[in-house]
């Protein structure tokens, strides 16, 4: 069974702002989330304030790690 948590849409979201701002998730995670909330592409692409919407659990991308480069020739 997956795991889902409901945050509410603020006044003038869109699910890919949403997604990103609780999860820190991106565009590629949209059909997970999609499929989690049936019906809600047809609200358009700006959510109704206060509307409920499942978050099933999805890892978050991996930071990644800057590593400084050097190099000898320059």
């Amino acid at each position: 069974m997956t795991t889902l948590d409901t945050v509410r849409a603020r006044d003038g979201d869109t699910l890919d702002a949403l997604i990103w701002r609780e999860r820190g998730l991106g565009p590629a995670d949209l059909p997970a989330v999609l499929a989690a909330n049936p019906g809600i592409a047809a609200l358009g692409p700006i959510l109704p304030k206060g509307l409920s919407i499942n978050l099933p659990a999805i890892a978050a991308p991996a930071v990644a790690v800057r590593t400084d480069v050097v190099n000898l020739w320059d």
